[in-house]
C-alpha cells in the first residue's frame, strides 16, 4: 500500500510525501499523480522519508520522473540504493 499526501511547497513547487511501498498498482497511481502535478506546477519534490520498498517498476518510474524534473529527497539509505537517484 502507498499513501500519497500532497503538500503545497514554496512558490509553484508541489511536495508529494510518500508512505509505504511503491509496488504493483501503486506505481501507476503514483505515476498519474506525479504527471498531473508536473503538468500544472513548476516543480515536484518527492519526499521518500516513509517509503520502505520500491519494486522494479517503481524504480523505472522514479528514473522517468527525475528526467521529467522531479526531485527525490529524504529516502533511507536502502531506498536510495534501490532507486539509484
Amino acid at each position: 500500500m502507498l499513501r500519497i499526501d500532497t503538500v503545497t511547497g514554496v512558490g509553484a513547487t508541489r511536495i508529494l510525501r510518500l508512505e509505504g511501498e511503491v509496488v504493483g498498482p501503486w506505481v501507476d497511481a503514483l505515476g498519474r499523480s506525479c504527471d498531473a502535478e508536473l503538468s500544472t506546477h513548476d516543480g515536484v519534490i518527492l519526499d521518500l522519508q516513509n517509503v520502505v520498498f520500491v519494486d522494479r517498476d517503481g524504480v523505472a518510474l522514479f528514473h522517468r520522473l527525475v528526467q521529467a524534473g522531479a526531485v527525490v529527497v529524504n529516502g533511507s539509505a536502502f531506498v536510495r540504493s534501490q532507486i539509484g537517484v
